[in-house]
């Protein structure tokens, strides 16, 4: 008597498919990263051989190429920072305040911040610069 054996099932993993999945993400991944880019505020900071790093960044005020002003990257206008800004530093334990300042700014503009700043009581004022090394 002869018993009829098994057939064993062929069983096999096509990987074409998820070789194309993982080629798509590839290509996503490749261009969004293109196109990611710091936050809405665009400034150009002047550039300086004997700038120092400072690693905390508790309040920071930015002021754009057309004069708009950002405190922790929301608009604020030249009326209201001092009271949002007093506030802000009443809030924290460091009481340093880092101006980010477009490079073509008017001077004046950037006195009036570091007044008013000074006014809410910022213990000092942190000019953000870029040195020679970060332009290259």
């Amino acid at each position: 008597m002869e018993f009829e054996r098994r057939k064993k099932a062929d069983t096999q993993i096509n990987i074409a498919p998820l070789i194309d999945v993982v080629f798509q993400l590839l290509i996503f991944f490749a261009l969004i990263s293109h196109f990611v880019t710091d936050a809405g505020i665009k400034i150009t900071l002047p550039i300086a051989t004997t700038a120092q790093v400072y690693t905390q960044e508790n309040i920071v005020i930015f002021i754009t190429e057309d004069n708009l002003i950002y405190l922790n990257n929301e608009p604020v206008t030249l009326d209201k920072l001092n009271e949002k800004l007093s506030i802000k530093i009443n809030q924290t334990k460091e009481k340093n305040v880092i101006i980010k300042a477009d490079e073509k700014i008017d001077l004046g503009l950037a006195v009036k911040v570091m007044d008013i700043a000074k006014q809410a009581k910022a213990e000092s004022l942190i000019i953000s610069t870029k040195t020679a090394k970060d332009v290259n």
